[in-house]
């Protein structure tokens, strides 16, 4: 294992467009849980590369099968110019692969990336009944904000929400007030 705890033939490199079918694959595998995200079918690999940042994706790659084990992707949280620092993020996890540490060190290069860029907020929202998901962001320093309670609409049930949000300690600490 290295430092991150995650196992030496796993990589963790920019996700590529190359990358597209195992992504969406791994994507459907997790909505298809019912608890991993508010989407039942993952987007067209057009659609996704369209909305998610692209110096911020990442990719597990074991470097042995060469198989993808999992990715993580932002959002911008609205187009104002104000929230430019302010960022969602999905971590997706291949079954077979999740409880290996890929997730942990899928957000730890993540949280780098995105400081690095001068991005100051990072959130998710995460079903309660997510329990590993949400053990993985509180790890990793996330504090949740709180419970949106009958948030989204999602298999023809009202769901809540649990909002996680990590403050870098760094970035955007020249603003005033921050």
């Amino acid at each position: 294992m290295n430092e991150t705890g995650l196992h030496s033939q796993v990589s963790i490199r920019p996700m590529l467009p190359a990358d597209a079918s195992d992504v969406l694959a791994i994507y459907q595998a997790g909505l298809d849980t019912g608890h991993a995200g508010f989407e039942t079918a993952a987007p067209t690999w057009q659609a996704f590369d369209g909305a998610r940042l692209p110096g911020h994706r990442f990719a597990a790659v074991d470097a042995t099968t060469r198989d993808l084990l999992g990715w993580i992707a932002a959002t911008p949280v609205s187009g104002r110019c104000v929230y430019t620092g302010v960022v969602e993020h999905s971590v997706y996890v291949r079954p077979g692969a999740q409880r290996q540490g890929i997730g942990t060190a899928l957000l730890g290069t993540f949280i780098r990336s995105t400081e690095a860029a001068g991005i100051w907020t990072l959130q998710s929202g995460v079903f309660p009944e997510n329990a590993g998901g949400l053990r993985l962001h509180q790890r990793a320093g996330f504090r949740t904000v709180g419970t949106r309670e009958r948030f989204v609409r999602h298999r023809d049930r009202w769901r809540d929400v649990v909002l996680l949000e990590r403050r870098s300690p760094t970035a955007g600490r020249d603003l005033a007030g921050i």
